[in-house]
């Protein structure tokens, strides 16, 4: 047995079915953020590109791949679908908000985005060892349906 099939097999045995509440609500988070970053694309990624810089058409790629990884993501987390997947989709864009977009800012102001940016980050890595849990969005086997 590899590795990767003895992690996925602890994360099924070791997941609260509290903690499948909480991957709901971080799914629902990430779509709202990934709303969120349409309305402020042209900001954000003037600070992306500040730090870090690209040409225009990356730029371009970058933020549509941002909007429909969080959608999309976020989506396939709140349905418990590809949970590993829409985790690991989810993380590069996370620690690019950590370096890129929430490192400027005040650390201790009250809500401050890089402390939920971290927690996001902390979840998701969880997320992408424990898996989906028990209460996902299942097909009926003998029907199809």
């Amino acid at each position: 047995m590899n590795l990767l099939h003895r992690v996925e097999l602890w994360g099924d045995r070791h997941h609260p079915r509290w903690m499948d509440i909480i991957r709901i609500a971080l799914g629902i988070f990430l779509c709202i953020k990934g709303v969120q970053f349409v309305y402020n694309m042209s900001e954000l990624l003037a600070r992306v590109d500040a730090n870090l810089p690209m040409p225009e058409f990356a730029m371009v790629v970058l933020g549509h791949y941002i909007f429909v990884a969080h959608l999309l993501g976020g989506i396939l987390l709140v349905l418990g679908a590809y949970t590993r997947i829409a985790s690991l989709i989810q993380i590069p864009i996370v620690l690019g908000a950590i370096f890129f977009v929430n490192s400027s800012r005040e650390l201790w102001r009250p809500f401050p985005e890089l402390i939920v940016s971290l927690v996001v980050l902390l979840l998701l890595v969880y997320f992408l060892v424990a898996g989906d849990g028990q209460w996902i969005i299942k097909t009926d086997d003998k029907t199809g349906r």
